[in-house]
């Protein structure tokens, strides 16, 4: 396995030379998992993107580095000191790094560039460097290119691709890996894709990173797929919006991050009261109030559990990964359809952003539920039924008038002040929640079945804490399970009731104050012996968990 760190100013082209490298990478069936680090601005700064790839499944970035690309002379100064022994430093020639270091290859890698008329292609000659550095061949790279840049710049930026293979020998063994036809994804395409499998028809959001690209990607194939996708003014019009193309019978959903959602959580409640359908995801990143745009956080479960004021049933799920995020969000929509409830989706900067392969997508065995229709006599919308879900029609596809209103209600839809009618409606929306909970996923076990120490997460830190467990299984130094949660509220209950028992348990979280620990003692009294919080913005890699572990972690 091998992790290379690809680093510069914003502006640098890291973007375009790191998705040619996964793909040519790809091509020769190596498994990639490449994770961005960058700065909220448009220039400068300093921004890196870590590729890692190797003949077998990756879960987790790694800070253990074989080679850096460096764009610019900070990311030599800030990433150095990761270095295997047998790591290098592809740099231009012109830094001011000594030739005598024997990690260092030097290459005129902007002269190049400019010899060939576009100083931009710089990064086309490290791209030429690494696969011949990895031993890769340089068959495909005209090709994967092809698919990445325009066409009046494709032919300089081969040459220059070129130029950089031919300046360097080979210094590392290619493998040979199975994961050619693999999909190579990002987390928040994933759960783009599975929208449209879901039958998603209407799509509405305000731009707010980290959560734009689902955007994007929906606008980009809205009209193949039939979706409408609208950029609303705000975000609070976005979810509005979502809400009325769901009444009208259009299956919607509704994106942002946490401050986004803060607006959103008025018209949350409308949905709860109104049952009306919802899917609406947050793509987490560390707040309060703007934080840190472009990193990564586990911040928002309680936020988002509690969001809107009264008590109506709701549905959280966390996507753990990028397998997860396309059927998790096919799902989401067809439980929001099934209960006419706002069903929430947990990502986070750290799952969208990165990109992973997996094996494609099976839709073979994936329905779609239809909305719940009166069978015979008065239409009442809002029926009292043994279930809590009511006949739904869609107005203008009937004679009967499909009355809504955010006020409490009777049956038929009319505000009511009622004592016993509002009794009824509650007691009617909370029943849902019975059948919902038969419909919950158990979060899923890894590690040894008999193991001393039982790791707790949610959401992204599935792959860390996967990497995480078996490595410490492998070392033997104790025996290490761990339960990691998608469905995550309502909480399941099964499976860590039945590995809690005995057990030390670590709940390992990306916020300051260990949110899923809390719900567990909330919901469950059961109390985390240690914990492994981190919330400076990064995500915490299998490496960080180990050696947290080993050291004991944090009361």
């Amino acid at each position: 396995m091998y992790n290379i760190l690809i680093g510069g100013a914003a502006g640098q082209g890291i973007d375009t030379t790191v998705a040619i490298l996964e793909k040519l990478l790809k091509h020769s069936g190596y498994f990639i998992y490449t994770t961005r680090d960058f700065m909220s601005r448009v220039r400068g700064g300093h921004n890196f993107s870590l590729l890692r790839f190797g003949t077998e499944e990756i879960t987790s970035h790694s800070d253990v580095l074989d080679g850096i690309i460096a764009l610019n002379e900070e990311t030599i100064d800030l990433h150095k000191h990761k270095l295997t022994d047998k790591g290098f430093i592809l740099c231009d020639s012109s830094f001011a790094y000594p030739d005598a270091d024997s990690k260092v290859i030097k290459l005129p890698m902007n002269k190049i560039a400019k010899e060939l008329g576009n100083v931009k292609a710089s990064g086309s000659v490290a791209v030429g460097a690494i696969l011949k550095l990895f031993g890769e061949p340089f068959t495909y790279a005209g090709e994967v290119m092809a698919g990445v840049m325009k066409k009046e710049i494709l032919e300089v930026n081969v040459k220059a691709a070129e130029a950089g293979y031919t300046a360097v020998e080979a210094k590392f063994k290619h493998l040979d890996g199975g994961y050619k036809d693999y999909m190579l994804i990002s987390g928040s395409k994933a759960l783009g894709l599975g929208a449209v499998a879901g039958g998603l028809k209407f799509y509405s959001a305000y731009p707010m990173s980290p959560s734009t690209p689902v955007l994007e990607y929906l606008a980009s194939v809205g009209y193949e797929a039939e979706i409408v996708v609208e950029q609303a003014e705000d975000e609070i019009a976005a979810v509005n919006m979502a809400l009325g193309a769901s009444y009208a019978g259009a299956r919607a959903m509704t994106g942002t991050s946490g401050g986004g959602f803060c607006l959103k959580v008025e018209a949350l409640g409308f949905s709860g009261i109104a049952e009306i359908p919802l899917v609406a995801v947050d793509v987490q990143r560390p707040g309060p109030a703007t934080g840190l745009p472009t990193r990564t956080e586990q911040s928002d479960l309680k936020f988002v559990i509690s969001a809107a004021q009264g008590e109506f049933p709701r549905l959280v799920i966390a996507l753990r990964n990028h397998e997860d995020a396309f059927y998790q969000t096919f799902r989401a929509l067809n439980l929001a359809e099934k209960y006419q409830i706002p069903v929430i989706l947990l990502s986070d900067q750290y799952l969208g952003d990165t990109t992973a392969c997996v094996k494609p997508f099976d839709t073979s065995g994936l329905e779609l539920v239809s909305p719940a229709k009166e069978a015979e006599g008065e239409y009442l919308r809002y029926r009292i039924t043994e279930d809590g879900i009511s006949p739904r029609l869609i107005p203008g596809l009937t004679d009967h008038l499909v009355a809504t209103d955010s006020d409490e209600h009777d049956e038929r839809g009319w505000i009511t002040e009622s004592a016993e009618v509002r009794n009824q409606m509650v007691d009617k929306r909370m029943r849902k929640l019975e059948g919902l909970i038969r419909e919950l996923s158990e979060p899923e076990f890894m590690g040894e079945e008999q193991c001393e120490t039982l790791l707790l997460g949610w959401g992204s830190t599935y792959g860390p804490i996967r990497e995480a467990v078996s490595l410490l299984n492998k070392d033997k130094e104790g025996s290490y399970g761990a339960l990691v949660f998608g469905d995550i509220y309502p909480l399941p209950q099964e499976k860590l009731k039945a590995y809690a028992q005995g057990r030390t348990l670590i709940n390992v979280e990306q916020n300051a104050t260990g949110q899923l620990a809390s719900l567990i003692r909330e919901q469950m009294g059961i109390e985390c012996h240690k914990s492994i919080l981190k919330y400076d913005g990064r995500q915490i890699s299998g490496e960080e968990i180990v050696k947290q572990v080993l050291e004991g972690g944090s009361k």
